[in-house]
């Protein structure tokens, strides 16, 4: 799958169009996918479609069509100029005899349900005058909305708060990057019947999901023993950061590594796990290390001032590599970028900032850009920019172009202190367990963010969602993941507002 902007999806419609697949079959299929969901969701109640003048406002009128064609309760406000698909949309629905009255004269009803087909992607500014004002009135109605692929106004302000949107053929980049995320309540992504060759865009990130992300997982063959299901070395520990180490050690093991040894400069009150070897040292160096076998390293979890010579003391073992907190400095990046080990770097905003001049709000506003930027500037190795969502970035050896990924799980109880430790121990197990950076680093992500969907609640602690991640890692073996955007989504529900819209009373029936 891929995340897409609006132009991308404009072209992916001129696809579809270039191989055969009339367009207007595509807005047909896109209003009454539109209005089965309604129908499943707010069986009952009255549908109100306030439809615009484009293929949005279209969508719209073939839902209605559709919805008072199954006999459901359907008013229709629409703004006039429909062109091409749209006006045929219009034609269509007339000859079922529904009215359409203008925009102007809706106003709220109690207990309806309203649709929004205003607008959809592609919006060149903010929404002035009367669709503003339009926009604030729906928000202010407290009824519930159901938007056409995106909520009408994004990405800009003001914008209409839905609590369910159907996305529309793919993702789009509103519906996975806050604060335009919160503004979609529930997404539900409906593939409208679009040709897969018309969707194809390498271009694009990729969308982490079960489907691709299964296959991934190392299967442990009967006779394995601790020294051949992967050995990880965890780097790490200072005076005051005395337990980042030791998630990073249950991260890996609850990922699966058959053994860990966690090396922490001597004197530190570091306790690692029970089973756990531990590795005190004098001083960060490769002979030192070397005393702990091990198939892949995480290094500068809670390391504090010597972060950077640990990191360049473990670049001597020559092993697979995840660089965390306070291995992330420039001289180590541009190290390990030129020794050719496959090598994972998950810094946060603040520490993506610092490497790239920028601040962390800068950082937060364009993550796709800041990930992009940093695997441009340390070729080969993966970045995992931390957030909501985690954005992965790689510029493959003779590449020009970064490979993009967005994570598709995690919510906002995760962000708690060792979140990140633990998920650099779950990287280097998968890196120990034989997978390439790329791959761990995907696979990892993922595991770590459905792992918090599973045990999602405020307060939750880093060490309770390296405890689910074997239950994570089962319930995406035995085919039992389903994502955001699906049917039968179990996990964390990060996507909701706080409008009158969301309330109790509110809830689709």
């Amino acid at each position: 799958m891929r995340l897409f902007t609006a132009q991308a999806m404009r072209e992916a419609d001129q696809k579809a169009v270039n191989l055969g697949y009339p367009s207007l079959l595509l807005m047909d299929t896109a209003g009454r996918q539109t209005a089965k969901q309604l129908l499943q969701h707010f069986t009952g109640r009255k549908i109100v479609v306030l439809c615009g003048k484009g293929n949005n406002g279209g969508d719209g009128l073939v839902a209605a069509r559709w919805l008072h064609h199954w006999g459901l309760e359907v008013a229709v406000y629409a703004a006039d100029g429909q062109q091409g698909d749209a006006a045929i949309a219009r034609q269509a629905l007339l000859a079922h005899g529904l009215d359409i009255a203008p925009l102007s004269a809706w106003k709220p009803e109690a207990h309806a349900v309203i649709l929004d087909a205003l607008f959809g992607t592609g919006l060149r500014g903010p929404l002035e005058g009367f669709y503003a004002e339009l926009v604030e009135q729906i928000n202010q109605s407290g009824l519930p909305v159901v938007a056409v692929d995106l909520p009408s106004g994004l990405p800009y302000e003001p914008h209409i708060r839905a609590d369910l949107t159907i996305a529309l053929a793919g993702l789009k980049e509103e519906h996975l990057f806050y604060p335009h995320r919160a503004a979609c309540g529930r997404i539900l992504l409906d593939s409208i019947g679009m040709p897969p060759k018309a969707l194809e865009n390498p271009r694009l990130p990729e969308l982490l999901c079960h489907k691709t992300l299964r296959p991934l997982l190392p299967v442990r063959p009967g006779n394995a023993h601790k020294g051949s299901v992967g050995r990880v070395l965890v780097v790490g520990g200072y005076r005051s950061y005395t337990g980042a180490p030791s998630l990073a050690a249950l991260g890996a093991y609850r990922t699966g590594a058959g053994l860990v040894t966690v090396a922490y400069p001597e004197g530190c009150d570091v306790q690692p796990l029970l089973e756990a070897v531990r590795l005190p040292l004098f001083e960060w160096n490769t002979a030192l290390l070397q005393r702990a076998r091990a198939e892949a390293v995480a290094v500068g979890m809670g390391a504090g001032e010597g972060g950077a010579e640990a990191a360049l003391a473990a670049l001597g073992l020559a092993r697979p590599t995840v660089l965390d907190a306070d291995a992330l400095h420039e001289q180590v990046l541009q190290a390990y970028a030129r020794s050719g080990l496959p090598t994972v770097i998950t810094p946060h905003p603040g520490e993506a900032g610092r490497l790239l001049g920028l601040s962390a709000e800068q950082i937060g506003r364009l993550p796709l850009e800041a990930a992009q930027s940093l695997a441009r500037r340390y070729p080969g190795l993966v970045v995992v920019l931390k957030g909501g969502p985690t954005v992965l970035a790689w510029t493959p050896p003779g590449a020009t172009e970064a490979r993009l990924a967005v994570n598709s799980t995690g919510n906002p109880s995760m962000a708690t202190g060792g979140m990140g430790d633990v998920l650099a121990g779950v990287i280097a197990a998968l890196l120990a367990a034989g997978l390439s950076a790329w791959d761990a680093a995907c696979l990892g992500v993922y595991l770590h963010g459905l792992a918090g969907d599973l045990e999602g609640r405020v307060g939750l602690l880093a060490h309770e969602v390296a405890e689910a991640l074997p239950k994570a890692a089962e319930r995406l073996r035995m085919g039992l993941v389903r994502d955001f955007w699906e049917p039968g989504f179990y996990g964390c529900l990060a996507t909701t507002h706080s409008s009158p819209a969301s309330t109790e009373r509110h809830k689709p029936q």
